[in-house]
């Protein structure tokens, strides 16, 4: 009994935890600062604090089941953003842009809503204002749409933002499959498919990569700047776009299930440069970081949901 109570009691911490932010940003009369500096009349509550590399993965997720009403109201606030500054939020902080962290993850949070039905927004405009985000010319976004990856000399965390540019593209497919516009579909999901041009077959790690060959020395413990807040260990199980076609280039049935294996019995050191946020270590698993918080959940795609089990429970 004393044991329930105590996990009912994390579970109540946690949820209480993942309710602190967005905050309420429109005052009583429903104005706030915008943007562009100006004061707007919100006809939705207007909402701050999206540090959406943050939230993306599971919190935004969640307020779609416990939250429907203000996740229509956080989209409205993305949409405002956009209309305001020319694009979606990255990491938007008090009406401001801060361009903290990486990726064009506002697409996975409005494509997630838009899919399970919460649709109380303009997804023309919506689809509109992915589409803008994702062709913009910076961040490595040119050379991104270019060669189907960034070269690892033209911009810093190239393989973390070619990951996670990926994953945002397969987001607006599915939007735009969802939508009926197919063509929008298609050429998304071919852009979907860029993880693959980082995937060294010979070490199975997404690397770095010059133009035209793989960036060396390689040590996958090493902390660097081709990654964000992780290293070839913590990024390369990012594919959740296509995790049939990444256990292909793997080596097939069981082949993710081992290469996790080695993940959580790696040696937990790390070298490179000092990376604060990289916590927790289980292996090279790094709980205290977003980038981790998935990987223990992948044995489910490789017909080991036992390990999954196991390592949900250990951490």
């Amino acid at each position: 009994m004393q044991e329930d109570q105590r996990s009912n009691g994390y579970s109540y911490t946690a949820l209480y935890h993942n309710s602190v932010v967005p905050n309420l940003f429109s005052d009583v009369d429903g104005r706030y600062r915008g943007l562009d500096q100006h004061i707007h009349q919100a006809d939705h509550p207007q909402y701050t604090v999206f540090s959406i590399w943050d939230t993306y993965r599971a919190t935004h997720p969640l307020y779609t089941l416990l939250e429907e009403a203000r996740t229509t109201d956080f989209i409205h606030a993305f949409l405002r953003h956009h209309k305001q500054g020319g694009e979606l939020p990255m990491w938007e902080l008090a009406g401001n842009e801060t361009y903290c962290m990486i990726g064009y993850n506002s697409v996975s949070v409005i494509a997630d809503a838009y899919l399970k039905g919460i649709r109380d927004f303009d997804a023309k405009k919506a689809l509109e204002a992915m589409i803008a985000i994702s062709n913009q010319d910076k961040f490595g976004k040119v050379p991104y749409r270019k060669y189907g990856f960034i070269p690892a000399e033209e911009e810093g965390e190239s393989v973390s933002k070619t990951l996670e540019y990926a994953y945002d593209d397969w987001c607006i497919a599915q939007m735009a499959k969802a939508m009926g516009k197919e063509d929008i579909y298609a050429e998304y999901l071919r852009r979907a498919q860029s993880y693959k041009n980082l995937y060294d077959p010979e070490t199975r790690f997404m690397r770095a990569k010059n133009r035209n060959r793989w960036a060396k020395p390689f040590d996958p413990s090493e902390v660097n700047f081709n990654y964000t807040e992780a290293n070839a260990w913590q990024y390369s199980f990012y594919v959740p776009q296509d995790v049939e076609g990444w256990k292909e280039l793997l080596g097939g049935e069981g082949a993710l299930a081992a290469f996790l294996d080695e993940l959580f019995t790696a040696n937990s050191e790390t070298s490179g440069r000092e990376q604060a946020d990289i916590t927790g270590l289980i292996g090279q698993y790094a709980h205290g970081n977003e980038p981790s918080h998935h990987m223990a959940y992948l044995y489910n795609y490789d017909g080991a949901p036992w390990k999954t089990q196991a390592r949900v429970w250990e951490s």
